[in-house]
């Protein structure tokens, strides 16, 4: 069956592998099949109310995403073509006749040229012919159109609540450094690394937590190092904030005090500045040994996702890893992050 990731734009290629790392992860049978502007199409296999239970759990990780749907039909981003689309649709395995209904519409940048509110309100009349009935604030049922490249119409299996990770920006938290990830970005970064529930997650330049927290969010058993007391200090004060179980130590990444092959993922955003020097000769030094250090502790097959300002992939192939994806992040004018994910 065919799905639509309606994603949330803030990045270009990081929200679309975030999606596809967390249908991996619930072991899902699926194929991409297209992915326009700010959507993702996915054909799933398999019973579908099997599928949309985990769709539900999907939901519950993403971050970069606003809606899960159930595609209904697929038309050129014309009125009278979605008209028509809605009116020959057989939408009975979207809405059982004692349900109601509402309509939304979305329109995507520069595909902004159609009237979302007269879509919804033609869209819903020909529901509303079916046989169905209205309900505007209440629905049981919510039908979207999603104007993209072209239109995707479907209903509404699960939506990601933004919301929350808006509530644990980083001014938000007990301790506050300035430069850290946004809970939305380092979310979407843990997912891409594949971790699961009651497994081991490290990040070795762990800072205030904030990557730690959204590890933790998810039941992940964390583990975070940083070469700062204070700053441990003040990561303890953050998870223990949200009440979530840790592991915290103050050391030097390129001599991390873990066994070999003991992590199952490794997500983190390295400090550019003075401050990482506390124990390395250079910055050069500190990613060079650190890489390997990540390496060493790293189980085979696992992931490494590394945020870094600096050229990392000689140092990241030296020790060891294959890069399995790449993302630029635009953080301002004078800084783009480089995002890895290597495999060891």
């Amino acid at each position: 069956m065919l799905y639509a990731f309606e994603l949330s734009g803030e990045h270009p290629t990081i929200p679309r592998s975030e999606v596809l790392a967390c249908l991996s992860l619930e072991n899902l049978d699926y194929e991409q099949t297209h992915c326009f502007d700010q959507c993702l199409l996915v054909d799933i296999r398999g019973n579908s109310d099997t599928i949309e239970a985990a769709l539900v759990s999907v939901s519950g990780r993403l971050a970069m995403s606003h809606h899960i749907l159930k595609v209904i039909g697929i038309c050129a981003n014309d009125v009278n073509e979605i008209i028509k689309m809605a009116a020959e649709a057989d939408i009975h395995q979207h809405i059982s006749s004692d349900m109601t209904y509402a309509v939304r519409a979305r329109k995507i940048r520069t595909h902004a040229r159609l009237h979302g509110e007269y879509l919804e309100k033609k869209v819903g009349g020909t529901i509303y012919r079916k046989g169905y009935r209205a309900n505007l604030k209440k629905p049981d049922v919510m039908f979207r159109l999603l104007i993209s490249n072209k239109c995707i119409f479907g209903s509404v299996v699960a939506s990601i609540d933004r919301s929350a990770y808006e509530k644990r920006a980083p001014h938000k938290k007990p301790f506050f450094y300035p430069g850290v990830l946004m809970p939305r970005t380092a979310r979407a970064l843990i997912n891409i690394s594949g971790i699961l529930p009651g497994k081991n997650i490290l990040d070795p330049f762990c800072g205030t937590g904030g990557i730690l927290v959204e590890a933790a969010m998810i039941k992940s058993h964390v583990i975070g190092m940083d070469a700062q007391s204070k700053i441990i200090s003040g990561a303890r004060m953050n998870l223990d904030y949200y009440s979530l179980d840790h592991s915290l130590m103050t050391g030097d990444a390129t001599r991390i005090p873990l066994a070999d092959e003991c992590m199952d993922a490794i997500v983190t955003d390295p400090p550019y500045g003075r401050s990482a020097l506390i124990h390395a000769r250079s910055l050069n030094n500190l990613y060079s040994e650190s890489m390997k250090e990540m390496y060493r502790i790293l189980r085979p097959g696992s992931l490494a996702v590394i945020v870094s300002e600096k050229q990392i992939d000689e140092h990241s192939i030296k020790a060891g890893f294959k890069i399995c994806e790449k993302h630029n992040q635009y953080v301002h004018r004078s800084l783009t992050r480089t995002i890895l994910v290597l495999e060891k």
